[in-house]
């Protein structure tokens, strides 16, 4: 696959192994927010073996916060938080499902090994960006956690949402590659 891909996030999974670094994709679909709190309590969900907020299987994940929403609007500002506080949650939901994440920065090598595992696929959303990712969004549903706040888990119907694929199911890394690139 090669240029700007449109791609429904309920079909992700089915392409994401044949999805390569630095590639653009329009996403469109359904998604779910979730930060660092959100994690926590899905991680003791999990370990006190009852049902999840959503289905794992095939979703994706935005690492985000959605700003409450203006008049006539669905979300505010709802840009990506930094991935890597989700770090130590992630490579155990990929193993039960997750075909996807959206965030911003880099990822540890435990779950760039659970992305090649699982044949999922790492995307980066652009920092900063959030007023304008906000117009991508048309619907925000809160589904669990409501107490959370802006934290809450969230499910989002999103339209040409526009992505890079920063790890891919063969192990590509963006941030390493590109480093090393700009390091000759």
């Amino acid at each position: 696959m090669s240029g700007l891909q449109n791609i429904n996030a309920q079909e992700l999974y089915a392409c994401a192994e044949n999805l390569h670094i630095g590639e653009k994709i329009l996403l469109s679909g359904y998604v779910y927010t979730a930060r660092d709190a959100a994690h926590k309590r899905i991680s003791a969900l999990l370990d006190s073996c009852q049902s999840l907020p959503f289905p794992l299987e095939h979703a994706v994940v935005y690492y985000a916060g959605p700003t409450p929403a203006p008049p006539d609007k669905p979300v505010g500002a709802c840009g990506p938080t930094t991935s890597g506080r989700m770090d130590s949650y992630a490579p155990r939901l990929l193993d039960l499902g997750l075909s996807a994440m959206i965030g911003k920065g880099e990822r540890s090598q435990a779950v760039r090994d659970a992305i090649v595992r699982n044949k999922a696929v790492y995307l980066c959303a652009v920092g900063g960006a959030g007023a304008l990712y906000a117009k991508c969004i048309k619907k925000l549903e809160v589904i669990a956690f409501e107490d959370l706040g802006c934290e809450s888990v969230k499910k989002l119907y999103i339209e040409n949402f526009p992505l890079v694929v920063c790890n891919d199911a063969q192990g590509g890394d963006l941030f390493s590659q590109g480093r090393s690139f700009y390091a000759k």
